[in-house]
């Protein structure tokens, strides 16, 4: 049986790491669409926008993508970061 907890479904072999950025300016409408495409990528787990403090974070297995994957895919979203907070 695989490793249900709590409902859940974890795969032990995952390695989750958390990246948030600072955005250069409020994401469009367009460039939300774009990440929404993005989620789809192998390894991604889920990505949050914060407006209020102008960042977005991605959860995604390290495993799987690396953290320049992750911020190749908002260069190619037309998606400008200032800074990697975390």
């Amino acid at each position: 049986m695989l490793g249900l907890a709590g409902g859940g479904w974890y795969n032990p072999a995952m390695t989750l790491v958390e990246i948030t950025y600072e955005l250069h300016s409020p994401l469009s409408l367009e460039q939300l669409s774009r990440l929404g495409e993005f989620a789809n990528t192998y390894g991604l787990r889920r990505f949050r926008v914060d407006d209020q403090n102008k960042q977005v974070s991605f959860e995604y297995d390290a495993s799987r993508l690396r953290e320049t994957q992750v911020a190749h895919v908002l260069g190619q979203a037309g998606i400008a970061v200032t800074r990697k907070v975390n």
